[in-house]
């Protein structure tokens, strides 16, 4: 396989697919980092050029990360759906972006396609896509998922409540609940980083939110991101748990930094199906984020967004309910500024909805970044008009145990409006039975913490 390209009589070659998709790539400071970015503005497009040639069959035969070296890749491959890949193997890159953007590729159609795509796929055809290209199809794929309540409906724009507390204490968490209930957010969940990974404090927690919900029917799933192993210990202790979490990387030695592997994944999966509170069929919780392979030096040369689309394929496996990129948590060193942080966080909306999976996104940056707040509420507008299932909601969207920018209370209700849009039918209904909205608009108790005393 021939890849090169000749622009103003000088040839530009590629010695892999790994290093084209590579050097394809937007501009990103973790690739820099990497030494896998193009080396000129020149050499992008020539690569984009022969990327734009290669067919959807020869990406597949081509992982980043070989078959019998990693178990991610024969995660993906032996259950891919055979049938869909059928229906668009022979299309090149090119005509495969030009495919998904014509107004006859409708939303069913992208969904039947998807089990059929592999990550590489994804992340190939989102190097070709403009940022409006990325929120025009992301739009238009729609995934549906059940928990509690209904995600990634038409017109929907959900939220999870992230109460963090920096010392687990359960009053404070469950005040900052309070307060997301009361302007009409958390119906994605009810989701807290732990200060203490234990399983004793899992489970406290977990009670707690559990008995407030369900004393008020609040129609949402919680969830405490604890590491997996943490998780299922905690579920021994008969704790409820509606959804059950874990970060991802995009390859086996990345998710070996994170402590767990398939056989693992699937162990949970198969506990929350036996054990879990959770009425609907989705029962998982992700979270990924670009460059999190390289600060592991688990990437094997490939570039970032290629790997988070790995982490995507991966999560496919287990249907989840949720899946969530913190798009610009990991640092400058990954992704610099509020352009490369917009791009990345419609990159990855796209491409896990591609994928088959209710994309949602933490809109955030970390202090020495050199991204605005302008820019962040921009980004959080962009990925609500690119059909995003849901976006953080935190107090005035500082993160006080993390120690990150995010989406606060108010945004989600001014997005929402903005855009047109309402929470999960279920929760929406609760709202407006409390008067917490009035057709869709603040009701009488906006912000009111009594109606969830």
């Amino acid at each position: 396989m021939e890849l090169s390209a000749t622009i103003r009589g000088v040839r530009y070659r590629f010695d892999s697919v790994k290093e084209l998709l590579g050097r394809a790539n937007p501009p990103k400071s973790g690739d820099d980092l990497a030494g896998v970015s193009a080396r000129s503005a020149v050499e992008r497009v020539a690569a984009r050029a022969v990327l734009a040639g290669l067919t959807l069959a020869e990406l597949r035969q081509h992982p980043v990360v070989p078959y019998e070296d990693d178990e991610l890749t024969r995660a993906v491959e032996d259950n891919l759906d055979e049938q869909a890949y059928r229906a668009v193997a022979h299309l090149t890159v090119g005509q495969f972006r030009e495919w998904l953007l014509e107004t006859t590729t409708t939303g069913p159609i992208l969904r039947s396609v998807a089990p059929g795509l592999t990550p590489e796929m994804a992340a190939a055809v989102c190097k070709l896509m403009s940022n409006l290209d990325l929120m025009t199809v992301g739009a238009k794929c729609e995934v549906v998922v059940r928990a509690n309540n209904t995600l990634g409906l038409p017109g929907r724009l959900s939220s999870r409540v992230q109460p963090n507390h920096p010392t687990d204490d359960v009053q404070g968490i469950l005040a900052s609940m309070r307060e997301g209930l009361a302007y009409g957010c958390g119906d994605a969940v009810i989701g807290v980083n732990p200060a203490t990974d234990s399983p004793q404090s899992t489970a406290a927690i977990l009670r707690a939110i559990d008995e407030v919900l369900k004393r008020h029917d609040v129609p949402t799933q919680h969830c405490v991101l604890s590491h997996i192993t943490c998780q299922l210990k905690a579920l021994e202790l008969g704790c409820p748990m509606d959804l059950m979490f874990q970060s991802l990387g995009g390859s086996e030695a990345a998710n070996r930094a994170f402590g767990i592997s398939v056989e693992l994944l699937d162990e949970a999966w198969a506990t929350m199906k036996e054990r879990g509170t959770t009425r609907g069929p989705n029962v998982m919780y992700f979270e990924t984020g670009q460059g999190s392979a390289l600060s592991s030096a688990a990437h094997h040369g490939a570039d970032q967004l290629t790997l988070e689309a790995r982490c995507y394929g991966l999560a496919r496996r287990y249907r989840p309910f949720l899946v969530n990129t913190v798009v610009g948590f990991i640092g400058p060193e990954y992704l610099e500024d509020g352009p490369q942080i917009t791009r990345a966080g419609l990159e990855d909306h796209f491409m896990g909805k591609l994928l088959g999976l209710p994309m949602g996104c933490d809109a955030c940056f970390t202090y020495h970044a050199s991204m605005s707040q302008d820019e962040l509420e921009s980004l959080k507008v962009l990925l609500g008009a690119a059909g995003c299932a849901y976006l953080m909601s935190l107090p005035v969207g500082d993160d006080i145990m993390l120690n990150y920018q995010s989406t606060s209370y108010h945004d989600i209700p001014s997005v929402r409006r903005l855009l047109g849009k309402r929470p999960t039918p279920e929760f929406d209904a609760w709202c407006e039975a409390r008067g917490i909205t009035k057709g869709g608009e603040p009701g009488p108790r906006f912000g009111d913490i009594g109606v969830v005393p």
